[in-house]
């Protein structure tokens, strides 16, 4: 290894596609349709690949310069390849450390594919889209009931739902903290301080001044949001954490002792939170085991959302749910 590359961990090609394809440019879609055995990824992994850089990984760093080349290759030609390495594979030179094999579909794409265009409006909407390819033709369509990926041999379809998003209603470090981590990993990241400062603390995170319930009445609470209070008793925070609970965010939570537990429970169930809502409720917030420092409680708080996330999805699709229809793994300590 020459140079670090720090590309490697973008794993949603989304947000990088559509600066791609604003700036007009052509770009490779190289995705995992087939494994034989263990590998690192799971089918459904996806790389982008363009004239000058690539991003994601599909296989731990054994493949991915070699499938870029062949990115490359794929859009000077305007025409797919599929690839096989490790087992099966003409290429000996190339090996793969977990002695598999995987099939990977590199396909070209032009800026102006409609399909890209549609796959893009929909994340933009927070809409979930089922795309599909062959490597010819892709299609993308609203979808909110499909496996999370499937192959034939000659086609795939591959869900994309909408990123995860963790709004943080505080403005203490751990706020701001959590707020840097979620972004790092991959969220989007909303921060509500009500009567904060004009500007955001930093680049790319949204920012909301008004009260909590009021801000996310504006951000509109769909089932792929985490709705975090971590500022300390203020009357409005009840409210807002009230408005989270009655909403389809997939995780609530709230920082405090157990001790106060009880009174914010009572004051909940004051603002018409039901029984079944409040069951829903993580407190005190995030996973066991980390200390009290902002950046623990951060944290523990941003790997209890995304274990969350994960596993909501998880369930939904094996089960052949709709999201909306499974409640998240939560409950109130006592």
């Amino acid at each position: 290894m020459t140079f670090w590359r720090m590309t490697a961990q973008i794993d949603d090609i989304r947000v990088l596609l559509a600066a791609v394809v604003q700036a007009g440019a052509p770009s490779a879609i190289a995705t995992l349709v087939e494994i034989a055995g263990s590998a690192p990824r799971d089918p459904g992994a996806q790389m982008l690949i363009t004239q000058g850089e690539y991003w994601g990984f599909l296989s731990g760093g054994c493949i991915e310069a070699d499938v870029a080349r062949h990115g490359r290759e794929a859009i000077a030609e305007g025409a797919p390849r599929v690839l096989r390495y490790g087992e099966g594979s003409p290429w000996i030179d190339i090996k793969l450390a977990c002695g598999s094999g995987i099939t990977v579909l590199v396909e070209p794409v032009a800026a102006d594919d409609p399909a890209l265009a549609a796959l893009l409006a929909h994340h933009a909407a927070r809409e979930p889209a089922l795309w599909s390819s062959d490597g010819h033709a892709r299609n993308a369509a609203p979808c909110d009931d499909a496996p999370a990926f499937a192959w034939n041999g000659a086609r795939y379809t591959k869900l994309f739902e909408p990123a995860a998003r963790l709004v943080l209603i505080g403005e203490d470090g751990a706020a701001l903290a959590a707020a840097a981590i979620a972004m790092q990993a991959g969220m989007e990241a909303v921060l509500v301080t009500p009567g904060g400062p004009d500007v955001p603390p930093f680049a790319g995170l949204a920012y909301h001044r008004s009260a909590p319930a009021e801000a996310l009445a504006a951000i509109g609470i769909d089932r792929w949001t985490a709705v975090a209070v971590l500022s300390h008793d203020r009357e409005d925070d009840e409210r807002g954490l009230a408005a989270a609970l009655q909403s389809e965010a997939f995780y609530v939570g709230a920082i405090g002792a157990r001790a106060r537990l009880e009174a914010r429970v009572a004051k909940l169930r004051g603002h018409g939170v039901s029984a079944a809502q409040l069951a829903r409720l993580h407190a005190p917030i995030g996973l066991q085991g980390f200390g009290k420092a902002p950046r623990e409680i951060a944290l523990s708080l941003v790997a209890e959302v995304a274990q969350a996330f994960h596993a909501r999805s998880a369930a939904s699709r094996s089960a052949g749910e709709s999201i909306s229809s499974t409640a998240p793994i939560a409950s109130v300590s006592q």
